[in-house]
């Protein structure tokens, strides 16, 4: 689910990125029965420069660059650009409470659709992005994770220059916006003294729920699984996001948790198979899993390093779980790693990308 905060002169914008994201989702479900589609090379080098000079300046903190990368002249120019400056700043606080340092974003992109047209171009993209870090204390040990996007993206040329002039997104840190209020110093010290954690001692169907989880994260898997989701079973990303389809679709698939009337799924999902609360609850009161801890981040952060890879995250917004990942390691720190979909994620830090104030997090042990 991506919440974005909405100024009055920005309602049309607004409108304009639900359908975007509305096409991308659909685009995204075509995509895994297509086919061939025609690229053209030099649009390709255009787009992939573009990307890979917007995560050089990120790596740099460098705005400047950022800014120069887009049509600001243009309201959609400009509101994608503001976009991203706040992510990136985002991603910085995160990292400062953590205790890393960012040293390499790469993205690789899939055409669905590339288009040319006199001076501008447009793109349907599948984006998987890498990004490597290393904590503060031991900068010998580089880690990483992969985040997996679906983008509407539009460009012109302008005396030989190509600038962004819309780029619409799933977005994976659009619930992130208040770091500043979380007393980071103590949260960092207690990660920077954690110690890495040894997992191979779980049982065979906890390693097989993560090697399904790995499988089918969609943009954010190994290049070689071609960025799908399981063709099995339905995509609910344009219904509202497909985390609790993909969660049960681990602990069915992977975990070898058998259906129930209740928790099943034939041509369609029950409401406990899709929905993040439903899915929640189920697996609590039916005496499949059971409560780890739950609170704000600041009050639980430390029962996270009682997570197991098959355990899951469940992430409660004014009362409701909204979204559902599910635990698939640990970093060099020890630091809980997840997948998910709805943005597709790849062995991501439990939080990232969730660390607003008011999101109350669950952490479930599921008893295999």
């Amino acid at each position: 689910m991506i919440i974005i905060a909405i100024k009055k002169s920005k309602i049309i914008y607004f409108i304009l990125f639900m359908i975007g994201l509305a096409y991308i989702g659909l685009s995204c479900i075509s995509s895994h029965i297509t086919s061939k589609v025609f690229i053209n090379d030099e649009l390709s080098e255009v787009i992939q420069q573009t990307f890979d000079n917007r995560n050089k300046s990120i790596i740099q903190k460098d705005l400047k660059t950022l800014k120069s990368l887009y049509d600001t002249n243009t309201k959609l120019g400009t509101w994608a650009y503001e976009h991203q400056e706040n992510k990136m700043k985002y991603l910085y606080k995160w990292a400062e409470k953590q205790g890393i340092k960012f040293i390499d974003i790469k993205s690789k992109f899939t055409a669905r659709r590339l288009n040319e047209k006199d001076t501008k171009l447009s793109a349907y993209l599948t984006v998987s992005t890498e990004y490597k870090y290393f904590y503060e204390n031991d900068p010998e040990t580089v880690n990483f994770f992969r985040i997996g996007t679906y983008h509407s993206l539009a460009m012109i040329n302008i005396d030989e220059q190509w600038f962004i002039t819309k780029e619409w997104y799933t977005d994976p840190f659009a619930d992130s916006l208040h770091l500043d209020d979380i007393k980071t110093e103590e949260i960092k010290t207690y990660i920077l003294s954690s110690e890495p954690r040894d997992f191979l001692n779980i049982n065979e169907r906890r390693i097989n729920a993560v090697e399904y989880a790995d499988r089918y994260c969609g943009a954010a898997a190994d290049e070689e699984y071609g960025y799908v989701f399981n063709k099995k079973y339905r995509n609910y990303n344009p219904l509202g996001g497909d985390c609790a389809n993909f969660a049960s679709q681990i602990l069915h698939e992977g975990g070898k948790f058998k259906k129930t009337h209740t928790w099943n799924y034939d041509s369609d999902g029950s409401k406990a198979w899709v929905n993040a609360q439903a899915f929640k609850d189920n697996m609590i009161y039916s005496g499949r899993a059971s409560l780890i801890a739950y609170g704000t981040y600041q009050k639980i952060h430390k029962s996270a390093y009682k997570l197991i890879p098959g355990d899951f995250v469940g992430y409660e917004k004014k009362g409701k779980v909204t979204h559902i990942s599910v635990v698939t390691g640990a970093d060099s720190k020890g630091y809980t790693l997840v997948n998910c979909h709805n943005t597709d994620r790849y062995r991501v830090p439990w939080d990232l990308g969730w660390s607003d104030k008011g999101i109350k997090f669950w952490l479930v042990r599921v008893h295999y």
